[in-house]
C-alpha cells in the first residue's frame, strides 16, 4: 500500500499543473492554456506526426516525456518562451522543481520520470529534440489560429523565434520548414515584428 499511496499522491500533485497559465492562447482566442491542455496536445502530436522525425522515435518514450516535461512549473512557474530575465534562473528553479515533484513517486518511477527530463533538458537524443520541435512547433500553430495574439501582444520579434528554434530542424527538417512559413505569414501581417 505504501507504493500505490505514493502514486496516488503524485497523480494528485501534479493535478495542479491544470493551473499553470502559459501565454499562448487556446486556438479560438477566448483564453490562454494551461499546462495540462499542452501537454496532451503534444502527446497527441507525437503520436501524429512522428513519421516526420528526421531520426527513428520511440514513442513509448515519447509521450510519456511530452507529458511530462512541464509539471515542474507547478513549482517553477511557467517561464514565457522570451522572458530574457526569467530564462536567467530557469535552469535552477526548474532542477529544485524536479528534484521534490520526481522524488513523491517510488523510487523507480520516480528516477524514469527523472531520467526522461533530463533527457528532455538535454536536448541530445532523437527522442528529445522530436519532443522539442513539438513543444516549439505547438504554441506555433495556436497562434497561428489565433491570428498570431499572443506575438502581437507581446511584441514578439522574428529573431526571437529564430533564436528559440535554432535547433528544431535537428528534430525535424520538415516540421521546420512548415514553422518557418507560418511565421513568414505573421511577419506580413505585421503580427511578428521583422527586423
Amino acid at each position: 500500500m505504501e507504493r500505490l499511496q505514493k502514486q496516488m499522491d503524485f497523480i494528485v500533485e501534479v493535478d495542479k499543473v491544470k493551473q499553470i497559465i502559459r501565454q499562448t492562447y487556446l486556438s479560438d482566442a477566448s483564453r490562454k492554456e494551461d499546462d495540462a491542455e499542452h501537454s496532451w496536445h503534444l502527446a497527441l502530436m507525437a503520436v501524429l506526426l512522428s513519421e516526420y522525425s528526421n531520426e527513428e522515435v520511440d514513442l513509448k518514450k515519447v509521450v510519456p516525456m511530452v507529458l511530462i516535461h512541464d509539471l515542474v512549473e507547478i513549482d517553477a512557474g511557467d517561464t514565457y518562451a522570451y522572458d530574457e530575465a526569467g530564462a536567467q534562473t530557469k535552469v535552477e528553479r526548474e532542477t529544485k522543481a524536479a528534484d521534490r515533484i520526481f522524488g513523491m513517486l517510488p523510487e523507480d518511477q520516480g528516477r524514469w520520470f527523472r531520467d526522461l527530463w533530463d533527457e528532455f533538458e538535454a536536448y541530445e537524443s532523437a527522442d528529445a529534440k522530436f519532443a522539442h520541435v513539438l513543444d516549439n512547433c505547438q504554441p506555433l500553430l495556436l497562434n497561428d489560429a489565433s491570428n498570431g495574439r499572443s506575438w502581437a501582444e507581446h511584441g514578439v520579434r522574428k529573431s526571437q523565434i529564430y533564436k528559440r528554434n535554432e535547433h528544431t530542424s535537428e528534430g525535424s527538417r520538415e516540421i521546420w520548414k512548415y514553422m518557418q512559413k507560418l511565421i513568414d505569414k505573421h511577419v506580413e501581417l505585421g503580427h511578428v515584428i521583422d527586423e
